[in-house]
Parts: structure tokens; C-alpha cells; sequence
């Protein structure tokens, strides 16, 4: 059966966000300011955690999103996120803000929303959004080209049969993401009760000594690893386009969990060579832009000189200080100062750095005893999260073409 080509602009409306003033803008508030870096490459909202933008401004009528509502980056702010769709998980809570657009007026009696969701990451119309954008650094697209955007348009039975299929891996990838998001917390909660906060089993009988409980210690973090910077081959043109990943500092911010799994860059051999490896379960700190946050490699690959990275552990593993440097984030920060556009750490910085550890292991060892399983559980569901989201790729324009029934 000849499917119908249709517009866009037949079957719904994209409406403008609101500029909302810069001078209230703030790191909390009652509402959490989206932009597209609130939208996934492939689609789905984006949880921005500790990069979220919030406004304490008075809000006009009309701009305060709904649960359910569904909006489309309208500028790609990183590549890939022209033309990604997303979800709102929440009402009261969400702003639609500028560069991003809010389907409205529907004509649901042709159109499935969910449906119109995937469409909306399909190749071929991300391709007509790509074509029709303006800007040469940064691309913008408008509602009224969003609406030449030109589909074969199945039936409305057969576009919610889709949708049904690929939301069901869209459950399972979210099911996933929170049961990350609770082993994360478990593990650092544990952490702050017993080190940070020092209420340690034992910790009602033990006495503090100039503010360090008995048969404890501080120590710098440069008596207890080695801490190196990561490297860039030079000139870096001529290394690239190879198999390897080269994690850079963007690569993390967009990853879902502490574990950082896919690099935008990959580097040929011979450059990986000229830069610093690392393996899954590598520990490695920002240094640059978003400085001062851990995370974890999630594949072989080499690091780009805007990370730090640690070795030789003498009286913890990794996860015990990716526990410690995620609550010593705001002083390490601190440490940089305002002077420069771009704030770097140092090693040096992190080195001087001050653990209080107990002297015997046998408490660490017991910290970690509880850790280590739910970051292997955290790693293993973010890789279940990787082939789920490979799979339903595969299945989305398949099914859009009508070659899979359902």
C-alpha cells in the first residue's frame, strides 16, 4: 500500500520558547530552565544533574511545561541534537525556554504523538531538518521549516502498533537508568555517613583528636596514588579518524551514569600511542570546563589532556576515590580561582588534597565490600542500556518503512 506524503505543518504546530532573562538565572530555583542540552543525540530527555540551569524570574503565562509535553531542539548545541525530540517527565516543574519547540494543536485523529516522538529520530527527518538550517558554527531550524518536513504517513493504527514496540525498549532503558541512578546514591550516601560525616560503625566509642577520630589519619591524596594528566597527539589533525576512543570532557557530560562508554573523536593507533591509556574501570577527574567531577572509562581508549587520571592505589581501590572526589568537588573547585576564562586544575591541586582514613584497612575494606558490587551492577546495566538502545535503533526505521510487521 502507497503510503500518503504529508507536511508537517498539516498536522501540528511548533511554538516558540520564551527568552528568559540571564540575570535570573541561578543554580536552583523553583524551575529548572531546559535548553537542548536536555535532549539525548537519539531523543529522550536528559537530566542535566549538577549542569542544570534553574530561574527564580517571574514566569509569563504559557511557558511553564506540562508532563507528557513533547519538544524538539530547535539548536544544535552539540553535534547530533538538531531535530531531537524529548519528552517532559514532569509537570510545574520545566521551562520552555528559547531555541526549543513545543508541538502543539495536534491533529491526533492522523498523528500519534508517540509516534511523531520516533519520527522525529528517524535518518530521514533529521536529514530534512539538517538541510533546511541556517548558521554555520552553530545550526538553528524554525517551527515554519520544521514544518516542510515531508513524511509517508502510515495509519493511525499502524503508528501506534510502533510506538508501542520501541516505548516498551524505552521502558526498559529507563527502568534501567533509575535503578543506576539508586545504586549511585546508595554508594555515595554510604560513603559521606562513614568518611565524610565520620558516623563510622564503632564511631559512638571511638574519641576525636583534633578532629580526627582515634587510630585515624590525614593524609595527601598524593601519598596514596599517583596522579597524571592525560595527553594530545600533536598535531592532532593528523591522528584522527582511527578506532580508538579519545575521551574528551563533553563525552562525560552527556553520559548517563559515572561510567563514560562512547567518544565523539576516535584516534588512529599510532595517535593513542602519543596520548595516555586507559581501561575499563580507569578512574579518571575533569580538569578543564566542567573541572573537578569523576568518572569511570567504560572502554579501552586514551584521554585527551583535559583529564587527570590515578594509578598505584595504596589503601583503597578506584570506587572508594571516585566516592571521596565526588564530595571534594566544590573544594577542588575552589581551588582554581576567577582569574582566567577557562579554569584548569593541576595536579598538583588534587595531590594536595586531605583524606581522613582510619589507619587499619579492615573499614575501607568493609566500605568497599558494599561498593564494588553495585558499580559492577552500575557498569553492567549501562552496558544492557548501550545494546538496547543499538537495538531499537536498528528496529526504528524498519518499522517506520513498514518492513517488520507488528
Amino acid at each position: 500500500m502507497k503510503l500518503p506524503r504529508v507536511r508537517f505543518a498539516e498536522l501540528f504546530r511548533v511554538k516558540h520558547g520564551y527568552a528568559f532573562k540571564s540575570r535570573f538565572f541561578d543554580s536552583s530555583g523553583p524551575y529548572a530552565l531546559l535548553t537542548p542540552g536536555n535532549f539525548h543525540e537519539e531523543g529522550g530527555f536528559r537530566d542535566q544533574g549538577e549542569k542544570q540551569k534553574y530561574y527564580t524570574g517571574d514566569v509569563p503565562e504559557g511557558f511553564i511545561l506540562s508532563e507528557g509535553d513533547l519538544l524538539i531542539a530547535m539548536t544544535e548545541q552539540a553535534v547530533g541534537l538538531l531535530g531531537s525530540s524529548a519528552w517532559i517527565p514532569e509537570s510545574n516543574r520545566y521551562l520552555h525556554n528559547q531555541r526549543l519547540g513545543l508541538i502543539v494543536d495536534l491533529d491526533e485523529s492522523r498523528l500519534d504523538k508517540r509516534y511523531l516522538y520516533y519520527l522525529f529520530n528517524t535518518a530521514e527527518v533529521r536529514h530534512q531538518i539538517a538541510a533546511s538550517a541556517s548558521g554555520t558554527k552553530v545550526r538553528h531550524t524554525a517551527p515554519e521549516r520544521i514544518g516542510r518536513v515531508e513524511v509517508n504517513l502510515a495509519p493511525i493504527s499502524s503508528q501506534r502498533k510502533v510506538a508501542k514496540c520501541l516505548t516498551a525498549y524505552d521502558d526498559l532503558i529507563e527502568n534501567n537508568l533509575r535503578r543506576i541512578a539508586l545504586l549511585e546514591e546508595s554508594a555515595r550516601l554510604l560513603y559521606r555517613e562513614w568518611f565524610v560525616r565520620l558516623r563510622f560503625p564503632g564511631h559512638e566509642h571511638t574519641r576525636i583528636i583534633d578532629g580526627v577520630p582515634e587510630g585515624w589519619e590525614r593524609l595527601f591524596l598524593d601519598e596514596l596514588c599517583k596522579i597524571g594528566r592525560g595527553s594530545s597527539p600533536r598535531p592532532i589533525a593528523n591522528f584522527m579518524g582511527g578506532t580508538i576512543p579519545w575521551f574528551k570532557i563533553g563525552d562525560a557530560t552527556a553520559s548517563e551514569s559515572c561510567f563514560v562508554f562512547k567518544t565523539n573523536e576516535l584516534v588512529t593507533e599510532d595517535g593513542s600511542k602519543r596520548s595516555v591509556p586507559v581501561v575499563p574501570g580507569d578512574l579518571i577527574l575533569s580538569n578543564s570546563a566542567t573541572c573537578g567531577i569523576p568518572y569511570f572509562a567504560g572502554v579501552p581508549g586514551c584521554i585527551h589532556d583535559g583529564w587527570l587520571h590515578f594509578k598505584d592505589y595504596k589503601r583503597f581501590s578506584p570506587i572508594f576515590l571516585y566516592c571521596a572526589l565526588y564530595f571534594k568537588k566544590d573544594e577542588l573547585v575552589s581551588s582554581v580561582g576567577d582569574g582566567t576564562t577557562q579554569k584548569n586544575l593541576n595536579t598538583d591541586a588534587v595531590g594536595r588534597l586531605k583524606l581522613v582514613l582510619p589507619t587499619a584497612s579492615a573499614l575501607i575494606d568493609q566500605f568497599e565490600g558494599f561498593a564494588k558490587p553495585c558499580f559492577q551492577l552500575i557498569y553492567n546495566l549501562a552496558q544492557q542500556n548501550q545494546k538496547l538502545r543499538a537495538a531499537r535503533d536498528l528496529l526504528l526505521p524498519r518499522l517506520m518503512r513498514g518492513e517488520i510487521a507488528v
